[in-house]
């Protein structure tokens, strides 16, 4: 993999942990805690990112939810990576508005790095 993208994926991921902390969710780990499915996720939206740099937010998104669906995630109103429930699996326009913001935050950090 191209050291480049891990990097990108990696400040992506911080910037979208300190942005859940700021919104009161202290669920994230730092990167090198990660679960590797959760660092995988952030690698493929940097790829999605490049590969669609004038997709709108909600691009991010739906590519991230079929990621999780074609790997068995369901929407659930806790997230539970055993269970692998999300409570996120729902379309762009459903998401709460901070939810919303760290896909424009991902894309924006994506933008800016690569």
């Amino acid at each position: 993999m191209n050291n480049t993208i891990e990097n990108i994926a990696r400040v992506c991921h911080e910037a979208n942990r300190a942005w859940c902390i700021a919104n009161g969710d202290h669920t994230q780990k730092e990167w090198h805690f990660a679960d590797q499915w959760q660092r995988d996720s952030a690698i493929a939206g940097v790829y999605f990112a490049i590969d669609n740099p004038d997709a709108p937010d909600s691009a991010q998104h739906d590519a991230w939810m079929a990621d999780k669906v074609k790997d068995g995630w369901v929407y659930g109103a806790v997230k539970d990576a055993t269970a692998k429930t999300h409570p996120c699996i729902v379309s762009f326009d459903q998401l709460p508005e901070h939810q919303q913001a760290k896909d424009k935050l991902f894309r924006a950090v994506v933008k800016s790095l690569a």
